[in-house]
């Protein structure tokens, strides 16, 4: 049996509670190294097999084998495993291992749980981008960039800056300013769930010019996007 549990931000508390239970029926534990050490306080007793970054395809064959030969095994990422994790690779790999029985745990990916910081940004249609070109080109990331921005949605950008990637994140900007104005609401969540957790609210064309990193997910407002009491809040359209 393989579960395939996206673990939220890591944290006890964010963590759903099926997750939880999933986790505890399992004898093995197999994710990214970061993951690994976010789960070994909480279940220490577990077995647990870790790779690096860009190790991928490797930690995902191990649990599917372990799987097929007869281990309850939990494939473990961050935020949701269906949103940038191993859901995917998983399901596609599986093809080789037609009698591993496969469920998908849902979690609360960062563009929720960081929203839920700011306030409530993402109330209406909104679009979730990562700018990391490592596994798509930026060319497709700038097309979707600008059509969301025509299209006036609301927008969660992932993976916004590396040690690799300084200027993409103004790129972005860039291009989103072609469509809306530097005053546009904005605000950046950091560690969510994890210790150094806070959040910023700004504007579009300070944003553009703000240093983040990996750990951190921007959001950018569209044009009914305001900020109540110090929180960031995307009208529905409910007639007040």
């Amino acid at each position: 049996m393989l579960y395939i549990i996206g673990t939220g931000s890591g944290s006890p508390e964010g963590m759903t509670a099926e997750a939880v239970n999933a986790i505890k029926t399992s004898s093995l534990i197999v994710g990214y190294t970061v993951y690994n050490d976010l789960l070994r306080p909480m279940f220490p007793e577990k077995q647990y097999y870790a790779t690096g970054m860009r190790q991928e395809k490797e930690r995902v064959l191990y649990a599917l084998e372990q799987a097929a030969c007869g281990l309850i095994v939990s494939l473990v990422c961050s935020g949701d495993a269906g949103v940038y994790g191993m859901a995917g690779l998983a399901l596609e790999l599986s093809e080789n291992f037609p009698g591993t029985e496969i469920k998908v745990i849902a979690g609360v990916t960062a563009a929720l749980s960081g929203a839920a910081m700011l306030g409530s940004p993402l109330t209406n249609d909104f679009a979730v981008i990562s700018l990391s070109d490592l596994l798509t080109p930026w060319e497709t990331i700038e097309k979707r960039l600008e059509c969301a921005a025509e299209g006036d949605f609301a927008i969660a950008l992932y993976n916004p800056m590396s040690k690799n990637r300084t200027d993409n994140l103004s790129r972005a900007c860039g291009i989103i300013l072609k469509h809306r104005s530097a005053g546009t609401p904005c605000g950046i969540a950091v560690n969510i769930g994890r210790t150094g957790e806070h959040c910023e609210i700004m504007t579009l064309g300070e944003l553009q010019n703000t240093t983040v990193d990996m750990f951190t997910t921007v959001f950018i407002g569209n044009s009914m996007t305001r900020t109540v009491n110090g929180k960031l809040v995307t009208p529905r359209g409910y007639r007040l």
